[in-house]
């Protein structure tokens, strides 16, 4: 944190300044100040000594008595369909060398009101995720909100980059908030591709960058992803993570002096991770924003306050779990704890059935598997537990996927009504 005096009356919570580097001398001869030598920073509080300043990076050369200019353009930022394709950093710069950001015909603002819930659209289509197990179990209309959670090596960001590659979304925006350095590349060599790659607009903000820039790019890319639906287009929004987001949040809050409550993190954490979630959605047209977030439980616990705040306000939550991962099934998801808010809108009457009788077999098999794999169970003494261990192999194995995995010849309804061997729907 850096505090500056002179600043009281001029500027409010959220404004930009910028720091000179160096120590400014008290002369006649004081040189103009130099932007291109300052650092940026944003206004987080008050008190009795000055503003409380947090800055975009690393205060190295920062001086007593160093000057303090404002900032007046970092609140807003101009997007335009030309940036799909780009690689940018939390305040709109490239990273990918390929020249300047063309600006678009119209401002945004990087900390928005979400639409008016009244001016929304109505939820789109059935939006394909190209994971079946997804698709299955865990069913996503255009404009929903998803959360995939879990913890640490359990396969969050794997999920995410198998999502980015097989959706039908128009457009895809990816924010890495906090992440490794090394999965930048990884997600546009290996994950993306040279196809995926031209319809996306990646937003990176790594873990060693300071707390301002990891949130930031967390807001930049929901405000990216705003101005491609406002264009009609079907954006699949990504951010991985939000409980990186929420560590960010926790820095600031504390440094703007908010005393540290449940489990360290500040009320005002609590209070701004709905105004980043609620502002993705259906627009008042015919784009719409659907997100996928990933969350970070710490030590397993789906109760972890950020956990439950974010599911709260989510359409919806994916959990992968950690003993089908040790189990070696990829996905690790459970298809038993995840639900999807909005799914009786998105099955035909026949996939509803065949999805409802495999829910019942597996959670017949959850019950009972212990006492199988005792050997205390006696075959026929029910017909239901019966064919629950006859499907279940062949169920497992329709919801495993390897993450460089073609799409599947067969439609994943159909295929699971062959397991259960009822007639399927191929819808």
């Amino acid at each position: 944190m850096i505090r500056a005096r002179g600043l009281l009356g001029r500027v409010g919570i959220g404004d930009a300044v910028r720091v000179e580097r160096g120590i400014a001398a008290a002369s006649a001869s004081t040189p103009p100040f130099d932007p291109s030598r300052s650092i940026l920073a944003e206004v987080v509080g008050f008190d009795p000594d000055g503003v409380r300043l947090m800055p975009y990076e690393e205060p190295v050369g920062i001086g007593y008595r160093a000057r303090v200019a404002l900032e007046p353009d970092l609140p807003t930022i101009a997007p335009d369909a030309r940036w799909l394709g780009r690689v940018i950093d939390a305040l709109a710069s490239p990273l990918d060398g390929r020249g300047p950001l063309p600006a678009g015909p119209r401002s945004y603002p990087i900390q928005a009101r979400a639409l008016d819930a009244q001016h929304r659209s109505l939820l789109g289509p059935r939006l394909g995720l190209g994971v079946r197990a997804l698709d299955l179990f865990v069913p996503c209309r255009a404009g929903q909100r998803l959360g995939i959670f879990a913890g640490s090596g359990v396969g969050k960001s794997t999920l995410l980059a198998m999502i980015a590659r097989g959706t039908t979304a128009d457009a895809l925006v990816i924010a890495l908030v906090g992440e490794r350095g090394r999965e930048l590349n990884e997600l546009l060599e290996h994950t993306l591709g040279v196809e995926g790659r031209a319809r996306s607009t990646v937003v990176v903000a790594t873990s060693d960058q300071p707390a301002m820039m990891r949130r930031r790019a967390a807001y930049l890319a929901v405000t990216v992803a705003e101005a491609l639906r406002d264009r009609g287009l079907s954006v699949l929004l990504l951010i991985d993570s939000v409980t990186r987001f929420a560590a960010a949040l926790r820095e600031i809050y504390l440094a703007a002096g908010e005393p540290p409550t449940t489990k360290g993190y500040p009320p005002g954490v609590f209070g701004e991770l709905p105004r980043l979630l609620e502002r993705a959605g259906p627009g008042s047209g015919a784009g719409s924003i659907t997100a996928l977030v990933s969350v970070l439980v710490e030590g397993d616990d789906m109760n972890d306050p950020i956990a439950d705040t974010v599911r709260g306000i989510l359409d919806g939550h994916v959990v992968l779990d950690r003993k089908i991962a040790e189990a070696g099934r990829f996905p690790a998801i459970d298809v038993l704890r995840s639900v999807s808010r909005v799914a009786p809108g998105c099955y035909e009457p026949a996939e509803r059935a065949v999805v409802a009788r495999a829910r019942a077999l597996l959670a017949r098999w959850a019950e009972m598997a212990e006492l199988v794999q005792l050997g205390a169970y006696r075959a026929g003494s029910d017909p239901e537990l019966d064919e629950a261990i006859r499907v279940r192999p062949a169920v497992e194995a329709l919801l495993a996927q390897a993450p460089d995995e073609a799409p599947a010849a067969e439609d994943p309804f159909a295929a699971l009504a062959r397991i259960l061997g009822t007639a399927g729907s191929s819808g």
